[in-house]
C-alpha cells in the first residue's frame, strides 16, 4: 500500500482531531477509587512450562468490578534480587497465550508481567483466559463499539482500568523492582500503555507500537481497515449519533492520556498502516508531555511496523531507564 496519510514533515506537527472531556481526570480519578475498593488478590503459582533459563507464574488479581484478571509473570531462572518490571498489553483479539510464549523480556534479565485483555484472545496466538462479565448496550460486532452509548458503561473504561491493576499486580511480587516499572505494547497494546503512562504517575518509560485508540474522530473517518472500521458501521445502521459515540470515545483516546504522560517514551509509527494511521499515532506522539521522547518510523511498512527492528530498538532503549 502506498502512503496514504499525511507527508511526514507535516505528521510531524499534526495535533488530533478529538476534543478532551472537560471532566476526563475526574472521571478517571473515580473510576480508578472505584476499582481500588477491591482488594487486589494478587496470586501468582508457579506453573511447570519445561523450559530452563525462564521461570513462568500463572496470574490472578483483581481488575475493574473486581473481575479477576489473568496474567503471566516470567522471571529470569534464579533470580534473588528484584529486577526492572515490563508490563506488557496484547493487541486487538489476542490472549496472553501460553506459558512458554513471549520469552524476549524475561531473557534480558527482567521480570516480565503480561496482562490477559479481558473477552479477547480468540483471534490470533495461544488463546486467552479472562471473561468480561459486564453486559453493554447494541454493538456491532468486536469491541470498539461494546459500551459506546456511555463513557461509564464503555467497554475500554474495564480494560484500561484492568492495566493500571495490572501494573499494581506486577508490583506487588518480591522480585519486582516496583522503582524501575516500564509500560509497553503494539497496537491495541500501544494504546493500553498510553493510557497507563496517563493514569499511573510513576513509571520510569513507557514505549507504544503503532498505538490503536488515538485519535478516533480521524481514525473514524480516514480508514476503512478493521477495527476503525467498526465505529463507522455502527454509526451507519445508528444514523445521527455522531456527536455521542465521539464523546464516549474522547474519554479513551490515547491522545488525551499522553497529554499526562510523565515518563520517557519511545514510541513508533508505520507510514503505510492503514489499521493505526500514522497521523493518528502522531497525534498521541506530539501531544506526550514529557519531553524526553523519540519515534521511530518505518517509511514502507504497514502495521507491522518495526516488528524485531523496533525490538531491538526497545531494548537499547530501554537500557537508560530499566
Amino acid at each position: 500500500m502506498p502512503l496514504f496519510d499525511l507527508p511526514l514533515e507535516e505528521l510531524r506537527a499534526y495535533r488530533g482531531e478529538s476534543t478532551e472531556p472537560e471532566d476526563f481526570d475526574t472521571f478517571w480519578d473515580g473510576t480508578l477509587q472505584e476499582a481500588r475498593a477491591h482488594e487486589l488478590g494478587a496470586r501468582f503459582e508457579r506453573v511447570e512450562s519445561g523450559l530452563s533459563t525462564v521461570e513462568v507464574y500463572d496470574v490472578t488479581f483483581a481488575g475493574f468490578g473486581g473481575h479477576p484478571v489473568k496474567g503471566w509473570l516470567r522471571l529470569p531462572a534464579g533470580a534473588t534480587e528484584p529486577l526492572p518490571l515490563v508490563v506488557e498489553f496484547l493487541g486487538y483479539g489476542g490472549g496472553r497465550g501460553l506459558p512458554h510464549e513471549n520469552l524476549l523480556w524475561a531473557s534480558s534479565g527482567r521480570a516480565h508481567f503480561m496482562m490477559d485483555t479481558r473477552g479477547q484472545g480468540s483471534a490470533w496466538g495461544g488463546g486467552g483466559g479472562t471473561a468480561d462479565p459486564v453486559g453493554a448496550a447494541p454493538a456491532y460486532p468486536g469491541f470498539l463499539t461494546r459500551g459506546v452509548d456511555a463513557p461509564e458503561n464503555y467497554y475500554y473504561r474495564r480494560v484500561f482500568t484492568d492495566a493500571v491493576r495490572a501494573v499494581e499486580a506486577a508490583r506487588s511480587h518480591p522480585l519486582a523492582d516496583a522503582t524501575r516499572t516500564v509500560a509497553l505494547g503494539a497496537s491495541q497494546g500501544g494504546g493500553i500503555s498510553l493510557a497507563v503512562g496517563g493514569l499511573v504517575p510513576d513509571l520510569v518509560a513507557v514505549a507504544p507500537d503503532v498505538p490503536f485508540l488515538c485519535d478516533f474522530p480521524r481514525a473514524a473517518t480516514l480508514t476503512d481497515r478493521h477495527p476503525y472500521r467498526e465505529i463507522a458501521l455502527f454509526l451507519k445502521t445508528h444514523r445521527g449519533r455522531a456527536a455521542d459515540v465521539l464523546r464516549t470515545l474522547s474519554y479513551f483516546d490515547g491522545v488525551h492520556f499522553a497529554a499526562r504522560g510523565r515518563a520517557p517514551a519511545l514510541f513508533s509509527a508505520a507510514l503505510e498502516d492503514q489499521t493505526c494511521p500514522p497521523s493518528t499515532v502522531f497525534a498521541a506522539f506530539n501531544a506526550w508531555a514529557h519531553e524526553d521522547k523519540a519515534i521511530e518510523v518505518y517509511d514502507f511498512n504497514d502495521h507491522e511496523g518495526g516488528g524485531p527492528y523496533q525490538e531491538a530498538a526497545q531494548l537499547h532503549w530501554l537500557r537508560s531507564y530499566a
